[in-house]
Parts: C-alpha cells; sequence; structure tokens
C-alpha cells in the first residue's frame, strides 16, 4: 500500500459520474476522471476503492460517506473506485444513490500504482484492495487504511478513521456512520 507522506499518483480513467440535468433530479452519464482536475479544485480529495461493486461492507462504507454529505463540499471531493466495469458502474450507482463518481479500474492500473493491488479475490485477479485514501491539494497522501479482505468489517472503518485526517486538512466533514449490516 502506498506510504502516508508520498505523492499520490495522477491517473485518467473511465467512470460513472454524476450529471445535472437541469431539473435536480440528475442523472448519470460515462466520462474520464482525471484526478488531477479533482486535486486542484478542492483542499481534499477521498477515494475509496473496492474490488468489485456490491461487496457489501464497501457499499456500507460508501453509503455511510453518501449520507455524511462528503460529495456536497466546495472543498472536497469523493472518488469510489472498483475492479468492475462501466455496466456495473451504472448498476451499482442508480441501486444506491452514489452522488459521487465511480472509477473502473477493470485491468488494476490505477490499483496497481497506489500498490492496492490484490493478486486475486472470488475468482478475479489485478482488482483494486479495499482502501480509503486522503489525497491533499499538494498531492501528498495524508491518509491511507487497506485490507487484506475485503469482507473485513473494521471498527472504526476507514472512512470513519479518514475524517481526523480531513479536519487536519481544515476540512470539517461529518463522520461517516457505517452500518455494516445494511440491506446491501
Amino acid at each position: 500500500m502506498i506510504d502516508t507522506d508520498a505523492t499520490a499518483p495522477d491517473f485518467v480513467a473511465p467512470a460513472v459520474a454524476p450529471e445535472a440535468d437541469g431539473d435536480g433530479t440528475g442523472t448519470r452519464a460515462a466520462t474520464e476522471l482525471a484526478l488531477f482536475r479533482l486535486v486542484e479544485a478542492h483542499d481534499a480529495v477521498v477515494c475509496c476503492t473496492a474490488p468489485a461493486t456490491f461487496v457489501p461492507t464497501c457499499t456500507a462504507a460508501f453509503v455511510a460517506v453518501r449520507d455524511a454529505g462528503w460529495h456536497a463540499r466546495d472543498d472536497l471531493a469523493v472518488v469510489a473506485l472498483t475492479g468492475d466495469s462501466l455496466y456495473a458502474g451504472f448498476a451499482y450507482a442508480d441501486r444506491f444513490d452514489l452522488p459521487f463518481p465511480i472509477v473502473t479500474d477493470f485491468r488494476g492500473g490505477v490499483a496497481d500504482s497506489y500498490d492496492l493491488l490484490a493478486d486475486s479475490w472470488e475468482g478475479h485477479s489485478d482488482i483494486p484492495r479495499r482502501a480509503t485514501l486522503v489525497i491533499d491539494g499538494d498531492w501528498t497522501v495524508r491518509f491511507a487504511a487497506a485490507t487484506d479482505d475485503p469482507l473485513d468489517r473494521a471498527d472504526p472503518a476507514p472512512v470513519q478513521r479518514a475524517t481526523e485526517t480531513l479536519r487536519d486538512l481544515g476540512v470539517d466533514a461529518e463522520r461517516p456512520r457505517v452500518a455494516y449490516d445494511g440491506e446491501w
């Protein structure tokens, strides 16, 4: 796993992203997400990774971040990254009403650049491990936590632990409440 205080690697990757449609309901569109644009525009970027969409523990964390309103802040950007396709990303974002981009890392290139590549999981190879990263505006990884088992019910969850780092960066974000026993 990438170390804290390391320089975060940039990436450009396909993503499912929210798209304002003018009437406030919002739709999703396939796009390319460029990390450098998020780092330049925000005080911090939180990147939550998962081996696949619909992994219950990862979904619990993503929904907790959604409910904490991290995506609606001007000083903070949130990105989810999974080893699934864009098609799975669309279904996942729709099912759980995820209001932040879901990057597809289908071949594991982004995960590999962050040293978060899992050798295999559930019959899939070269996919992201479950992790949470906080990157500041100077491209420094300020928080990094990963699990070898994506089904681990870490307590507190990495997204909860990341809140303290965000506050250290001046981003007064609400601490997510991760409910592993939800309807995932």
